[in-house]
């Protein structure tokens, strides 16, 4: 009984419930919804005692579910495309006669892959921590991210007739989205030139915001749209505020890498990941899709320098995100027996028709014609470079790892710098 006890308690804090029934999802959309009629951008009727209280419902249904999905997704795919620690970090080997020698002389790189294998029987085995703090949203800051909403087209076709369709609803929102990422990984030498490894992600993803909407009647005389008081002495601001977080198994990974050749001057593989949907998408632990990720491997090693090249395609098959060309380039170099220094630049470049295209703008006839900017959120790619330099220290046991992640090119959601901190176990 005792031993079930601990192992509850072990499960427990390892695995904590999530804080609420809502999942992380709904919260995002609480930004969007004011007053206590429960939808999003609602004039609450009860309150205006009009027929008009639901004018701007069906464009905050159009405009924030897509910026909803888009942010939602955003955050699932940064906590299912969190690195992965090597495949192969440490020592490796390659075959001389048929026989396994030791052939780095460096730890090895942090995220980006060398065409060697650890060797028959040989194992490696990891934890990874990351974090990061999200600041913007392909360039823009999620603190200051601006919306603005127009009225239903309830009268003679085309927007501003009549008049009050031209009031509109703009909108200032703040989101601050926290990751934390625990990996475990493991790599087994199945052949002197095949390795195998499985990667476990233990994500927890907190989320708070605040947003504020401000009516803007086109008319000075008559109001007829507000969140509450009266139309004498109407309530044009709203504010509302949302906070949650969740912990729970993150988008697992099954890796698999097979060495061609193994020579010094130039050594080739290539190897093949597929992250399954195992994280809560409701959530913000996964991105609710499996995703296939191919790479060929080139390495070389001249004395204690050690550069590679990484080429892939990463296919996530999904209308919620583009597949990619993946692109690596980086090197480790042994500063001492102790100690080497690790540094790449990490790139993805979308394929294909952007699947998040924001409505930009809306355009009004009346009373005259003119074009109203609805969002300050670009229409690009989400194509994304990062730069990395880390160390790792041998320290008789096991091998500690540090590094920094910083974007480049920024595209999609991305913070000002991902940290990462680990244990690596050859043996």
């Amino acid at each position: 009984m005792r031993r079930r006890g601990v192992l509850a308690l072990v499960l427990f804090l390892l695995f904590p419930p999530v804080a609420s029934a809502q999942g992380l999802r709904d919260k995002v959309q609480d930004l969007f919804r004011f007053g206590d009629c429960g939808q999003v951008l609602c004039l609450d009727t009860t309150l205006v005692g009009s027929i008009h209280g639901s004018h701007f419902i069906p464009d905050a249904q159009n405009s924030s579910l897509a910026v909803v999905s888009f942010l939602s997704d955003a955050v699932a795919l940064a906590a299912s495309n969190t690195p992965l620690g090597s495949t192969s970090s440490g020592v490796t080997f390659r075959i001389v006669g048929g026989v396994p020698q030791q052939n780095s002389t460096s730890l090895g790189p942090v995220f980006g892959e060398r065409a060697s294998t650890l060797g028959r029987g040989r194992f490696l085995m990891g934890v990874n921590l990351t974090g990061s703090r999200y600041k913007t949203l392909r360039g823009v800051p999620i603190d200051n991210l601006r919306l603005t909403f127009t009225h239903q087209d309830i009268g003679n076709p085309g927007l501003g007739d009549p008049a009050f369709e031209n009031d509109l609803i703009n909108m200032r929102m703040s989101l601050y989205v926290d990751l934390l990422v625990s990996s475990f990984f493991a790599s087994y030498g199945l052949t002197d030139r095949i390795d195998i490894g499985v990667a476990v992600p233990l994500v927890y993803t907190s989320i708070r915001g605040r947003s504020t909407a401000t009516i803007a009647p086109f008319s000075s005389t008559e109001v007829l749209h507000y969140f509450g008081g009266t139309a004498a002495n109407p309530i044009l601001t709203a504010s509302t505020a949302t906070f949650g977080s969740a912990t729970g198994i993150g988008d697992v990974a099954g890796r698999v890498k097979i060495n061609f050749t193994s020579s010094k001057s130039l050594a080739f593989a290539v190897l093949g990941d597929v992250r399954f949907a195992t994280g809560d998408e409701q959530n913000l632990l996964g991105a609710g899709h499996s995703s296939f990720r191919g790479m060929g491997v080139f390495s070389s090693q001249f004395g204690a320098f050690s550069p590679h090249l990484n080429l892939g395609y990463l296919y996530r098959g999904t209308d919620l995100g583009n597949d990619a060309f993946l692109a690596n380039l980086g090197f480790d170099q042994a500063l001492a027996p102790w100690a080497t220094i690790a540094a790449e630049v990490l790139s993805e470049w979308e394929t294909g028709n952007d699947k998040h295209h924001l409505k930009q703008t809306v355009d009004y006839l009346f009373p005259y014609k003119r074009t109203v900017s609805i969002t300050d959120i670009p229409n690009k790619r989400d194509n994304r470079m990062n730069a990395s330099l880390g160390f790792k220290f041998r320290t008789g046991g096991p091998n500690i790892v540090t590094n920094a992640l910083i974007p480049v090119l920024r595209g999609g959601l991305q913070p000002n710098v991902v940290w990462t901190t680990g244990l690596e176990f050859n043996f």
